[in-house]
């Protein structure tokens, strides 16, 4: 990499080519993390279906305390984005700083809530005791990686804000390829390392995190960012502007944790709804459908995450009237990409099943649900994008209150088709259907409002 960061401008334009500009390299970036959740997914599923059940409530549980960091990484990309529009790069230096202070704050209270209640809260939505057990070790060893987390997503959101995207993709790769070697490691003893089973896999994303973290802030110095955006001149805690950030941040961290909360009581209902000999198995499929949520949706994230970059740049242009154009066209890409994914998809779905377990009824039984969730996946890459507009907006009061409402239906439908009427698993992932038909419906009609335009931060 050359030493000297390219003097590229600031602002962005609108067009295809700068779309793709910036979402594709954020969809390499996020691919390569999610190709370690495959492998990470296989060796689990190597211990048993139980491990594997674990592994998707333990999963989703470290989800919604990351996606703490996630709604700081959107608040500050906004705000970031909005200063490059504006053309006034020291502005997103002080941003920076205040933002790595929020983030640890927020990493050490979040891992003291996890020590303090994390156990009792497992064991009391739990009913199956060996996953119970499994999850409430291994979320302690998990949790020790969210201060590496958090400022690994802050580095992120100075490349997308800046326009530099095509960095992230190096972070990323150094944590999965470590993660990937630790957890094969870890897991079955293997390279010299201690055999640590389940539990494995929580040291491994704890160095992996750790990595990602060096990385990221090692290509900030080389590429002399830290000089170009005066990152650590204003390092002082600056109280006015730690709160503007809070107050752009909180409401979409609530946002994220509403929502993967919601997806955790899915789980649980799930997990409480198995009988038999196979208790485990609708939750084991259901973790595989969270796997095909992860790689198969890094289009649409990556497209939602330049929605809400490009949003806010155009903004801080004055170019508010190009906004709507803007987030169609950027709608228009992502469900394009999706749709591609989901068409492989569904033409080799055992070949997809398979990966994960050679049970053939396992296979049989994974695939209406699959064909359920690639539909959802087109309805998610349209809303997501639509969703992430409003962020770029910086109104992110309406972006909670959207997702409150969405998690409201959601919810009182997961619960009425899983604990009331006992339907079948399809029915549950029809729940995706409802709540991206709801965040598209009221993220495009208050984009349309125009009650955004005269938002000021």
């Amino acid at each position: 990499m050359a030493n000297i960061a390219p003097n590229n401008d600031l602002q962005v334009e609108i067009s295809t080519k700068q779309i793709l500009k910036i979402a594709l390299p954020i969809s390499l970036a996020l691919l390569v993390p999610q190709l370690n959740f495959v492998a990470n997914t296989i060796f689990l599923s190597g211990l048993g279906e139980t491990e594997l059940g674990a592994a998707g409530i333990t999963g989703v549980y470290y989800l919604v305390f990351a996606l703490v960091g996630n709604g700081l990484n959107s608040g500050l990309q906004a705000l970031i984005a909005r200063r490059a529009g504006e053309n006034r790069p020291e502005e997103i230096g002080k941003m920076f700083a205040q933002s790595i202070w929020i983030a640890l704050l927020f990493a050490v209270a979040n891992i003291l809530i996890t020590v303090i209640a994390g156990s009792f809260f497992l064991s009391s939505v739990l009913h199956n005791s060996r996953i119970q057990e499994e999850a409430a070790v291994f979320i302690r060893i998990r949790i020790l990686g969210l201060p590496f987390l958090y400022l690994f997503q802050m580095g992120n959101a100075l490349l997308v804000g800046t326009n530099n995207s095509r960095y992230m993709k190096y972070g990323f790769i150094a944590e999965a390829a470590l993660n990937i070697f630790l957890d094969y490691g870890l897991i079955y003893g293997k390279f010299g390392l201690p055999q640590l089973g389940f539990n494995g896999a929580a040291v491994a994303s704890v160095f992996a995190e750790a990595t990602g973290a060096l990385v990221v802030f090692s290509i900030i110095f080389l590429k002399k960012f830290h000089h170009r955006f005066s990152l650590f001149r204003h390092f002082r805690f600056n109280r006015p502007l730690a709160g503007l950030i809070f107050r752009q941040s909180s409401p979409l961290v609530m946002q994220f944790v509403l929502s993967v909360g919601a997806w955790f009581l899915f789980y649980i209902l799930i997990e409480n709804s198995g009988s038999g000999e196979h208790a485990e198995r609708p939750l084991a499929i259901s973790n595989t459908m969270r796997t095909v949520f992860a790689v198969f949706g890094i289009f649409v994230w990556a497209f939602a995450s330049t929605s809400n970059a490009m949003v806010s740049n155009i903004i801080g242009q004055g170019k508010q009237s190009q906004v709507l154009f803007l987030v169609k066209k950027i709608a228009g890409l992502s469900l394009t990409f999706t749709a591609t994914l989901c068409l492989v998809l569904n033409l080799l779905p055992g070949v997809f099943l398979g990966i994960f377990s050679n049970d053939a009824i396992f296979i049989s039984e994974s695939i209406p649900v699959l064909r359920t969730v690639s539909v959802a996946l087109l309805l998610m890459s349209v809303g997501a994008a639509y969703l992430n507009a409003v962020t770029g907006t910086a109104n992110t009061r309406v972006n909670l209150g959207i997702e409150i409402v969405a998690i409201l239906i959601y919810s009182v439908y997961i619960y009425f088709v899983l604990r009331v009427w006992h339907l079948s698993l399809v029915a549950a992932w029809a729940s995706e259907f409802i709540y991206w038909s709801t965040i598209f419906l009221l993220s495009s009609l208050y984009l349309r409002s125009g009650k955004w335009k005269n938002k000021v931060i």
